[in-house]
């Protein structure tokens, strides 16, 4: 299981977003302070400080869908989320 910090960069980096694995995906946003809730396939992350949710829905094979994390990363990127010193 790679740490966080190695998830949160391969995201940022824009590099692999066709290999990225859905639990992994699930895991930073959890970690960046989101909260989920799930209605069928749908996972949908919200966080109290932020005005956008984060809709994902798993591909096929366990990876996360490659548009799907480019919105993340627009996400991240413009509220410039990171990940507390303990958790990287």
């Amino acid at each position: 299981m790679p740490s966080l910090k190695k998830l949160l960069e391969k995201i940022l980096l824009g590099q692999s977003d066709k290999s990225l694995r859905f639990d992994d995906v699930r895991r930073v946003l959890t970690r960046l302070g989101f909260q989920e809730r799930v209605k069928g396939s749908h996972h949908i992350f919200y966080h109290d400080r932020l005005p956008e949710i984060v809709n994902l829905q798993p591909a096929t094979g366990g990876l996360a869908k490659p548009y799907q994390v480019r919105q993340l990363r627009n996400i991240i990127l413009q509220y410039g989320l990171v990940l507390a010193e303990s958790e990287e």
